[in-house]
């Protein structure tokens, strides 16, 4: 049996293949029996390939790429004293100590011990200081730190050199670098080039969203487009391409958008966010309301859904509707300081004057540097006769706008 008729009794699921395989092994030309480890781990079948392997470094003891190539398969399946003792062995003065430095930098950066892994890759470097492949590695380790000008630096040496790098998609990572440094303007050209070399929905989204970030929204929405005519249940295009409509001003479609997203997603509670905000921007109070009061029921801890909701009941003049929705979020064991305000004001129009003096003192803590806040307060305890008390709210209204003639004047009489 040869070894593709054992590989594709493995993509069939035949269960005998591997009593197949050693008796092919048995038979088999080193040369083969390499070819096969190669082919099984490529399957997924590390364990079989490391097998194999150990077999060649029995016959071919002096052969220190069987040694590589074992123990990175072996960091690959969690073995790694086995695999640092193999690498550890390898002497300085092997032509494969590159690779060694490699493999033992790629597993301290799995590990999270970016100096070290550092380390290895100059070391590595100052070997072979024209090759590309560790070069990538370093501007990679400098990406996954968040160095990534540094990255994009690196990368940008390499890339003349893509031609040589085949799957490697140079473009691409310049583009995503530049990017999660926010150097948007400088990502666009390599998103360009990674695009005409093969559309994916992913890539479309990236661009969009850096074209996004530089302000140009009709591109961003074209990309955008793109994505979902790809893949309809690209989830996060809908919300980004509702918001660059927004920021046209295209407001129905940037609501038609959204609501086509929560169509497809109707768990994402800022889908309904951002839909109750376009839905008031169109005078649609009434369907604003349903889309926070959703929000809210898919998570009553919500403060974003919560202050909306609550500022479209004060707007509305609905204060019993603020009370009751306070209610409701405590019910659910959350105490939100940022309704105070609210709630003292709601109570003061619902002449509940006591509880809005509870929730007065309560906010002004929080609310100290808000004037609006404090001169609905210093009203409220001069309402209710409580003269000291408002005079030091008052003197605190005067510390932010010491030119208020009307508060200087008030302040005196009292």
């Amino acid at each position: 049996m040869t070894l593709n008729e054992i590989l594709r009794q493995i993509e069939t699921g035949q269960n005998d293949w591997q009593e197949q395989l050693e008796t092919y092994l048995l038979n088999a030309e080193p040369d083969e029996i390499y070819q096969a480890s190669e082919q099984l781990a490529a399957y997924g079948f590390v364990e079989e390939a490391i097998r194999m392997l150990e077999h060649l470094v029995y016959l071919f003891p002096e052969e220190e790429q069987l040694k590589v190539d074992q123990a990175i398969w072996m960091l690959e399946v969690g073995r790694e004293e086995q695999a640092l003792t193999i690498l550890q062995e390898i002497p300085r003065q092997s032509e494969v100590y590159p690779q060694v430095l490699l493999a033992m930098a790629d597993y301290y950066q799995m590990t999270g011990l970016y100096e070290v892994a550092e380390q290895k890759l100059e070391e590595a470097t100052r070997l072979m200081p024209d090759e590309p492949l560790l070069k990538l590695a370093k501007a990679e380790l400098k990406r996954e730190t968040g160095r990534y000008l540094e990255a994009a630096r690196i990368y940008e040496e390499v890339y003349p050199l893509r031609s040589e790098l085949p799957h490697i998609d140079l473009s691409q990572k310049l583009a995503e670098t530049y990017s999660a440094g926010a150097a948007y303007e400088e990502a666009i050209p390599y998103f360009k080039d990674s695009l005409a070399q093969g559309e994916a929905p992913d890539k479309l989204f990236q661009y969009g969203y850096a074209l996004f970030q530089i302000g140009d929204y009709k591109a961003a929405i074209e990309q955008l487009d793109e994505v979902l005519a790809a893949d309809p249940d690209y989830y996060s295009a809908y919300l980004l391409s509702a918001q660059a409509y927004g920021m046209l001003e295209e407001n129905q479609s940037a609501l038609e958008r959204i609501e086509q997203g929560i169509e497809k997603d109707s768990f994402e509670k800022e889908y309904y966010l951002v839909a109750g905000k376009l839905a008031l921007k169109l005078g649609q109070e009434d369907k604003a309301q349903r889309y926070f009061s959703e929000a809210i029921a898919l998570d009553p801890e919500y403060i974003d859904g919560i202050l909306h909701l609550v500022h479209l009941y004060m707007h509305q003049e609905e204060y019993e509707a603020v009370v009751q929705l306070a209610a409701d979020v405590q019910a659910d064991g959350a105490t939100l300081t940022s309704l105070y305000p609210f709630l003292a004001q709601s109570h003061h129009e619902l002449e509940n004057y006591n509880k809005a003096y509870d929730f007065y003192k309560l906010a002004y803590t929080e609310q100290k540097e808000d004037v609006y806040f404090l001169e609905k307060y210093a009203y409220f305890l001069l309402e209710e006769g409580k003269r000291k008390e408002a005079k030091s709210v008052i003197e605190q209204l005067l510390s932010l706008h010491p030119q208020a003639v009307e508060w200087r004047e008030m302040i005196d009489n009292l």
